[in-house]
């Protein structure tokens, strides 16, 4: 027998919420697929969801980011549900949790500690969560975060209580320190033999402080190599349309004849 549909609820976030609540529980009880889901069987179902919310975001899509917190919003409660089952905790745990958390991460709003800039807030945030039990600043930065975004936050972390450059010229100055070392071990005009566990960490210590630079000026490295993928995807599909419709395939054109649309691509 069907399941009554839960009405669409008052415009109030608490009424919504509670429509998720009791959609969810019936999915749970009722539905083959979603009764035999764990917090395993979600974890890539989450991270697939988290990537695609990601993407609408760089689009600037403000209906896709509406789907996609919507998407997200529901595994969380998911897991919430997953683990009231276990009698572990509930949803109100986690929401009442989080708020204790925000409320003593911000003494300078809850309590009477002075913070009158967005890094003094970074800084009183980094100690105050060495008092709550971390060993270690760094404590925080997820194992399996992409390399590019871990290096970024880990360099967050540590400017969080103060270990850091001074001026942005020294950090640029380490890059241009950086790309020599590299270049000095993978001297392809020399044609030496190439020690590839050499150039690597060099290759690796360039990159790290590229990141280092781009946080130093405000860009966001994830985001600018993301914006630039997209961009390389654009521009080679434009090509592929182009080379289809001159009746060639991509392999058999030579560079200087795929180069034409490239720039077109370029232009457009």
């Amino acid at each position: 027998m069907p399941a009554n549909i839960p009405p669409l609820s008052s415009s109030t976030a608490d009424g919504a919420f509670l429509r998720l609540l009791n959609v969810l529980d019936t999915l749970r009880t009722q539905c083959p697929w979603d009764k035999k889901q764990t917090m395993e069987t979600l974890r890539h179902l989450t991270i697939e969801e988290t990537y695609e919310l990601s993407d609408a975001i760089l689009e600037g899509d403000m209906q896709e980011i509406k789907k996609e917190l919507g998407d997200v919003m529901m595994h969380l409660v998911f897991y919430a549900r997953i683990a009231d089952e276990q009698n572990e905790f509930n949803i109100t745990d986690v929401l009442n949790g989080v708020c204790d958390k925000l409320i003593s991460r911000h003494p300078h709003i809850y309590g009477d500690v002075e913070a009158d800039t967005e890094e003094q807030v970074k800084q009183n945030w980094e100690k105050l969560k060495l008092k709550e039990g971390n060993k270690s600043v760094l404590a925080g930065v997820p194992t399996s975060l992409p390399a590019l975004v871990k290096a970024s936050r880990i360099q967050e972390k540590a400017r969080g209580v103060g270990f850091d450059w001074e001026e942005k010229q020294q950090v640029w100055e380490k890059v241009e320190e950086e790309l020599q070392e590299f270049k000095d071990e993978f001297n392809i005009a020399e044609g030496k033999e190439i020690n590839v566990e050499k150039a690597e960490g060099e290759f690796g210590d360039l990159l790290f402080s590229l990141v280092n630079y781009a946080r130093f000026i405000d860009i966001n490295p994830e985001n600018a190599l993301e914006k630039t993928n997209k961009k390389f995807i654009k521009r080679f599909q434009y090509l592929e349309g182009k080379a289809k419709e001159s009746g060639k395939a991509l392999q058999d054109m030579t560079l200087a004849e795929m180069d034409v649309y490239w720039n077109e691509a370029k232009k457009l």
